[in-house]
């Protein structure tokens, strides 16, 4: 190919910017002082085309190197090289002038010639992830960020790539953003409101431990982030267009009215530690992104369990960071983002927590960022635990504290009925105080990292010894029951209690306060055959095996009907925390609590595992909802509070047979008596409404 003309170029805006007199350049290096663009002609080029040495005197403003290539067309790979000090254990500096690299803020990135292990060496620069010049334009057909009320929001935790890889998905380009398009009718019906993506930013698949990648393991999930504008190659058909197949998947989403949440992980990058790979960030600023010890800064702080943490409320990173997720809302139309281990987004410079954390704040008072949903995994990997004290307030949290009560108490575990009605009213003794709202409050059973819906109740271990690293990855504390048996059974006792405990869990989740989120596949009992760590996975064993909607049909069924359920009742999305006080007005109070005596909760009972409670419809036309909980191993006749002139329907009964589990409005008939049978460990909710009451 021919040389191009060169210009001075500018510092903003970072990375490469197309247009039709040519390509602007601009990368951030403070202490290089060389640096070398190379272009080339394709993602498996052995050489490039053109290398064009920068001149510190005119291709330099303050910490930017920039340079405008003129005519340069769309298309052109490229990468960087940096020359600088190679001080690690002194000043922190990772320089090397052989060491290709990639540009972090490139829109559109390729890994063919990758290899991980040769780039955690010295020189080897060829063998470099390689940046895209790309037009970014796009028609949004008038397509908005949707925005959302989270009181509303039913999330769905779904793997792009591994919701359609599967054989039975039968989709044309499977594992790909272009693929999920075509499965937009699955999640409609279902009835989920956002889809909360894991990381779809480009990461690099080689991140796996030795032992696992010689078995031919991949990093499926994702966590391993290296260019945070760009979409992740491999979910793309074309790694040019990925931009473009991600924004049309966005636009196919938002017209069925469905969110699209991102799961980022920008508390560590695919760099690794010390012996990891040199990929953009170490070997432009190392002592800059990442958090090092001061004693020898060859050695990477690891908050996170990844090899390094990045730094971030440095200001460049905290600005870097801000700018990213604006980029995402503003030319990407997201709704909102979740972060991986955001603890880690609290630390500063010196590691510490603080307790204004700049990037969090500047996070939330972001204006193009207002109307974003923005959650927090409130943890570290280094025992930094904030839930229900995460800084801000609008930040939502995963809340981890719900999900391990729920546990615990479905398998049958007593003494919980107390911190079971608070994390059923959306956790008041985490967020009231500090003037926060049950919608602050993410809650789940299940999520990507552990057991799926299924294995919670087939299995009391874990079994991950395919994932080669001895079945010591993963936690051991799982809060699971297998019902009497480990894994596979053909025995119809246990089966048919698994789908009980499996409704059990789905029905609690849908019934509380808050914001719940479910697992993808879930809700056809997908199963991970007890592996509780699919991070290296990317096969049947992780994927969405799209033969289970028929296998798994009734189950669907009720989640289906359980999601409609919640939806059709305001009283389930409050927006404000329970009184437990009569409205003035005659009407029942907001909430109350009964035990296996109305009006009389068990609370200190140190086996007690019943628990009951009676919902006031919160608008005008909305029915009363009474829910019992019955997680004892025996039958228990329940009472019935009595509302004058509105008779209870039966709407759940999750120990009824399967078409009589979750009843439809059009079939419920009122209960005769004012006391039920609820068998054991069952869900059982009632509607109260006049005789010859019907929905609009």
């Amino acid at each position: 190919m021919k040389s191009y003309r060169t210009g001075v170029g500018s510092r903003y805006p970072a990375g490469s910017t197309y247009g039709p007199q040519g390509t602007n350049f601009s990368v951030f290096s403070r202490h290089a002082v060389g640096m070398e663009l190379l272009l080339y002609e394709s993602s498996d080029s052995p050489s490039p085309f053109q290398v064009i040495k920068l001149d510190p005197e005119e291709n330099r403003t303050f910490f930017f190197w920039h340079v405008f290539v003129e005519g340069l067309p769309e298309g052109i790979h490229y990468t960087w090289r940096a020359d600088g000090p190679d001080d690690t254990r002194g000043s922190g500096f990772r320089f090397d002038r052989e060491k290709e690299l990639v540009d972090p803020w490139a829109s559109a990135v390729t890994h063919d010639v990758w290899d991980r292990r040769a780039a955690a060496v010295p020189g080897n620069g060829h063998l470099s992830m390689r940046a895209i010049v790309v037009d970014d334009s796009y028609d949004w057909e008038g397509d908005r960020p949707l925005n959302h009320l989270p009181e509303n929001a039913v999330i769905y935790e779904m793997h792009v790539g591994g919701f359609t890889r599967h054989p039975s998905a039968k989709v044309t380009h499977p594992g790909t953003f272009a693929a999920v398009i075509e499965k937009i009718p699955h999640l409609k019906e279902l009835g989920i409101t956002d889809v909360e993506l894991m990381p779809i930013m480009a990461f690099d698949e080689q991140d796996v431990p030795p032992s696992s990648a010689d078995l031919g393991l991949t990093n499926y999930w994702g966590y391993s982030t290296h260019s945070f504008f760009s979409p992740h190659p491999g979910y793309c058909i074309s790694a040019r267009d990925g931009s473009r197949e991600f924004r049309d998947m966005v636009k196919a989403l938002h017209k069925a009215g469905i969110g699209v949440i991102l799961d980022i992980a920008v508390n560590h990058t695919a760099e690794g530690g010390r012996d990891g790979p040199v990929i953009n960030f170490k070997g432009l600023g190392n002592e800059t992104f990442y958090h090092l010890d001061p004693r020898d800064r060859s050695i990477y702080l690891d908050f996170t369990g990844c090899g390094n943490t990045v730094n971030c409320n440095h200001p460049l990173v905290a600005t870097f960071l801000v700018r990213c997720l604006e980029y995402w809302v503003r030319e990407m139309h997201v709704d909102g983002f979740r972060f991986d281990l955001a603890s880690v987004l609290a630390r500063g410079e010196d590691s510490e927590p603080m307790r204004h954390p700049p990037v969090l704040w500047s996070i939330e008072f972001s204006r193009e960022l207002a109307d974003t949903r923005i959650i927090a995994e409130a943890w570290d990997a280094a025992g930094l635990y904030q839930v229900g004290a995460f800084p801000g307030f609008r930040w939502a949290e995963w809340n981890g504290r719900y999900r391990d009560v729920m546990r615990r108490f479905v398998r049958g575990d007593g003494g919980l009925i107390g911190e079971v009605a608070t994390r059923l009213c959306g956790s008041s003794d985490l967020y009231q105080s500090r003037g926060r709202l049950p919608t602050n409050s993410v809650h789940f059973i299940t999520c990507h990292d552990g057991f799926t819906l299924y294995d919670l109740v087939s299995y009391n271990k874990k079994h991950n010894e395919s994932n080669g690293e001895d079945n010591r990855d993963g936690t051991d504390d799982n809060l699971s029951w297998n019902c009497g048996h480990e894994g596979e059974t053909t025995d119809p006792e246990i089966l048919a209690l698994r789908i009980k405990q499996a409704k059990n869990f789905m029905a609690l989740l849908l019934l509380s306060q808050g914001v719940p989120m479910i697992l993808s596949g879930d809700e056809v009992l997908r199963t991970q055959r007890g592996n509780n760590n699919g991070y290296c996975q990317d096969n049947e064993l992780s994927w969405f095996d799209w033969n289970l909607t028929e296998k798994n049909r009734d189950f669907l069924r009720f989640v289906k009907e359980m999601i409609a359920f919640r939806k059709r009742h305001p009283c389930l999305r409050r927006t404000r925390f329970f009184k437990g006080m009569p409205s003035g007005d005659g009407r029942l109070a907001d909430i109350g609590w009964h035990g296996t005596k109305l009006n009389d909760p068990d609370w200190h009972d140190p086996q007690g595992r019943i628990l009951a409670f009676t919902l006031a419809a919160a608008v005008e036309g909305e029915e009363d909802v009474h829910v019992i909980l019955n997680m004892s191993d025996t039958s228990r006749t329940m009472p019935l509070p009595s509302i004058p002139d509105r008779p209870w329907h039966k709407a759940v009964d999750t120990g009824a047979p399967s078409h009589e589990d979750i009843v439809r409005v059009s079939r419920q008939v009122p209960v005769r008596d004012d006391l039920y049978d609820v068998s054991p460990r069952s869900v059982v909710v009632f509607e109260s409404r006049p005789h010859g009451w019907s929905i609009d």
